[in-house]
């Protein structure tokens, strides 16, 4: 069968955990105890040729759910054919946010439309695949009128308009092709939130933050929202640690309400916060606003949970953030992130993604590189999230050089898990998991 009539044949699901709680890695203030997780899939093809891969990413328990949800998705793109897909991945966004039934269940939130995201993700990873070319450059030298036919502006014409769209894309064309050689050259700027853990000890933090400055980082983050008197101390053993020329950012994990947003942050502020990281809840938009007003000039940023374009749309309008932070995981995968990322630049926010979590470092650099090569033009106060973990279970993981993520070479969306981590962590009866429910059950035997 040709490549011209190929189709997609199948969709394997794969429920993938590893045990980071055991370290308290990725602990926070709401979540103290995650086991980072992917609800992983993979687009077969009739030919064999090239497969997507896609997923989206939880914190453990409930991973099984949103592997189910992905499933209820699989007749939606099954049979249908690569070429078509990948010439128009809109045509499966519609189709899947559109579902008259599955919809009740969202709309456009929740499990049902990060199943979605996953999906859309791995057509693009399949598109970037035969095209040859990372995704960052597939998109970054695409049409812009093809890449506005991507985007779904249901809601949110009222604040950006398919001609305004166009126009953005049109003068982000213009030196598109010197920009992408200096990121070839120099990479995309980083920061990391490796030191900021909550469960890690004092000394862990400072020998991490003193890693990151040594490593490049000109901004680090830490986890705070649990105990006022733990983030103070905390805050000031980071602080001695980097002086006072690197940012450092806050991150409360949607812990407070919106007074208490306010005094925890004007408390920690003799540290010199460069941003608070989602005070309060991700749907609260005018509260956000009023913390915005009353915290300046510690800037409000947010963005990793918020669950669509509208919330974005409407964070924007109302003044409520300084810096978007999409994640490449949680809304309807890169046709919904297209729209935000021109949101954001019709408003003029800079974007500095969420990229903790499974492999969502790996995926994020390529709507930031995009970003900057062909619609914003810049990366100043522009920085992509890295945390040092779980990279190595992918084929073509991020690379960290002097603070910056050097730009992927590699045809796709660097999203593909090495075979061997799929078989060792599926949960509950991969490699590692067999062997510790084993081992658990050997130590219950000997009590």
């Amino acid at each position: 069968m040709s490549a011209d009539t190929a189709r997609i044949v199948a969709v394997d699901t794969y429920d993938i955990r590893f045990p980071t709680s055991r370290e308290l890695d990725g602990s926070d203030a709401m979540n103290p105890d995650p086991d980072y997780s992917a609800a992983y899939l993979v687009l077969r093809t009739s030919t064999g040729e090239h497969d997507g891969h896609g997923f989206t990413f939880t914190i453990g328990r409930g991973n099984d759910v949103q592997v189910a949800a992905i499933e209820a998705l699989r007749d939606h793109v099954v049979g249908r054919s690569v070429a078509e897909l990948c010439e128009d991945p809109g045509s499966l966004y519609r189709d899947l946010v559109g579902d008259s039934q599955l919809r009740w269940l969202g709309p456009e939130k929740g499990v049902m439309h990060m199943a979605v995201g996953a999906l859309v993700n791995a057509v693009w990873d399949l598109a970037a695949k035969r095209e040859g070319k990372p995704l960052w450059q597939l998109l970054a030298e695409a049409d812009p009128e093809w890449l506005v036919a991507q985007i779904d502006f249901r809601y949110i014409s009222d604040a950006l308009t398919p001609e305004e769209a166009l126009a953005l894309l049109r003068r982000g064309k213009e030196g598109a092709g010197k920009r992408a050689a200096e990121l070839l050259r120099r990479g995309y700027p980083a920061y990391t939130t490796s030191p900021g853990w909550l469960g890690y000890s004092d000394e862990k933090l400072t020998r991490l933050a003193l890693e990151a400055v040594a490593d490049g980082f000109t901004q680090i983050k830490l986890k705070v929202g649990a105990d006022l008197e733990d983030d103070i101390r905390r805050c000031r053993a980071a602080r001695a640690a980097v002086g006072p020329g690197i940012r450092m950012a806050i991150d409360a994990n949607q812990r407070w309400s919106v007074p208490e947003a306010v005094e925890w942050t004007k408390a920690l502020s003799e540290f010199n916060p460069y941003w608070i990281e989602e005070p309060t809840s991700p749907d609260d938009v005018l509260g956000h606003a009023a913390i915005r007003r009353e915290v300046s000039p510690v800037k409000v940023a947010t963005g990793e949970h918020v669950q669509n374009r509208i919330v974005f749309k409407q964070l924007l309008q109302a003044g409520a953030i300084d810096v978007l932070q999409l994640d490449s995981a949680r809304v309807g995968g890169v046709n919904e992130n297209l729209a935000i990322l021109l949101l954001a630049a019709k408003f003029a926010v800079p974007v500095c993604p969420h990229a903790g979590g499974v492999g969502l470092c790996e995926l994020v650099q390529h709507l930031s590189m995009f970003d900057y090569v062909a619609l914003s033009g810049s990366t100043e106060d522009r920085v992509i999230e890295f945390v040092d973990h779980l990279h190595e279970h992918f084929l073509d993981p991020v690379v960290i050089t002097d603070g910056h993520y050097r730009a992927p070479t590699v045809p796709g969306f660097s999203a593909e898990m090495h075979q061997s981590s799929i078989d060792t962590y599926t949960y509950p009866h991969g490699a590692f998991w067999a062997a510790d429910r084993a081992h658990d059950q050997e130590s219950e035997t000997a009590a």
